[in-house]
């Protein structure tokens, strides 16, 4: 029977989970079974359950673990000694290094979390709105400094996210625009559409 190898510094349970986040993004997280995760990991299903109880636990460890990281920097930009226009470049280049370095991760819990069940849905969902409106806040004190336009800080925070998880495309084209030209770019482009 073949055994789950664990990379160096990460855990059998850590490469189950890294696994598990490709099978849903390609199966859906409702259509990809326990059994599928099993050969995709390529041992017996069975042997999965010394690591994790079920696939619900997968989604919650993806989900929060995507979460806390944006939380953690956002936090830690938020105490910087920054513009909110520069805190904004931070962030803006954050997000697109975790869609570009974390994909199926950022994909899992963007488009899978819905399947979470109570009372981590709940939870997940308050994280969400609680980041977006922080985002919304520091774009707000942009605008009263006078660093950025004059525009709806809610609309601008959704355009801003939108825009960033447009970079599954760049995944499926193969990629060939190299990573540090697209992130330049990208952020040049959406601090320019935020500057005033």
């Amino acid at each position: 029977m073949a055994k789950i190898r664990s990379k160096k510094n990460s855990s059998k349970k850590d490469v189950i989970i890294e696994k598990a986040s490709k099978l849903f993004r390609e199966k859906g997280f409702g259509a990809a079974s326990m059994r599928d995760l099993a050969e995709h990991v390529g041992v017996e299903a069975a042997s999965l359950y010394n690591h994790i109880q079920s696939k619900s636990e997968i989604l919650q460890a993806i989900c929060f673990k995507v979460a806390n990281d944006f939380l953690s920097h956002l936090e830690a930009v938020q105490s910087a000694p920054e513009s909110a226009l520069k805190k904004m470049e931070l962030i803006i280049r954050f997000h697109i290094r975790m869609m570009m370095d974390q994909y199926e991760y950022v994909y899992i819990s963007d488009h899978e979390w819905r399947h979470l069940p109570e009372p981590y849905l709940s939870n997940f969902l308050n994280q969400r709105r609680n980041y977006r409106r922080s985002l919304s806040d520091l774009i707000a004190r942009g605008i009263d400094r006078g660093e950025m336009k004059n525009i709806e800080p809610y609309v601008a925070v959704l355009t801003l996210l939108s825009a960033i998880s447009g970079i599954e495309s760049w995944h499926r084209s193969r990629k060939i625009i190299p990573p540090d030209v697209l992130e330049d770019n990208m952020v040049k482009y959406l601090i320019e559409g935020l500057k005033k």
